[in-house]
C-alpha cells in the first residue's frame, strides 16, 4: 500500500482546464497585468496567471495575476547595472564606426544617420542638430 499513493492524481472533473476570460477593461479589481503590475512596482512572484483579459476579438490577449499575491520588485543592484548597460551597449554601438547611439541598431545594418551610395561601401554621417 506504500506506493498505492504516488498513483493517485488530484482531478476536478468539473475543471475544464480553461482560465476564466475576461474583455478589455471588465477584468475585476484585484487583478492585474504584468505591466500594471510594474507600474505599481510589484512583480507576479512565482504565482500562475488566474484569468485571461482579451482584446482585438480574441486576437490580442494578457494573462492576470492577483494583486495580494504580487511581491515588491527587486532592487536594482550596482552589478544587474552594470550588467544591463553592457547589454544595451552591444546593442546600441555600430559594429564599423563603433558609435554609440541612443536607439538600438538592428543587427548587419550601419548605424542611424549612415546612407550607403550607389551600392559602394561609403557611408556618409548626416548630422542633424537638435533645436
Amino acid at each position: 500500500m506504500d506506493g498505492y499513493d504516488e498513483d493517485l492524481v488530484d482531478v476536478d472533473p468539473y475543471d475544464d482546464g480553461s482560465f476564466p476570460e475576461f474583455r478589455w477593461n471588465r477584468a475585476p479589481q484585484g487583478l492585474a497585468t504584468r505591466r500594471q503590475l510594474r507600474a505599481m512596482r510589484l512583480r507576479p512572484g512565482g504565482q500562475e496567471p488566474v484569468a485571461l483579459i482579451t482584446c482585438r476579438r480574441g486576437q490580442r490577449f494578457a494573462y492576470l495575476y492577483r494583486v495580494d499575491q504580487a511581491k515588491p520588485v527587486r532592487p536594482m543592484t550596482l552589478a544587474k547595472e552594470l550588467a544591463l548597460d553592457k547589454a544595451m551597449a552591444a546593442r546600441q554601438t555600430c559594429p564599423k564606426c563603433r558609435r554609440r547611439y541612443h536607439a538600438c541598431l538592428q543587427a548587419g545594418l550601419p548605424g542611424p544617420g549612415s546612407t550607403s551610395i550607389g551600392g559602394s561601401s561609403t557611408t556618409l554621417q548626416i548630422l542633424t542638430a537638435r533645436f
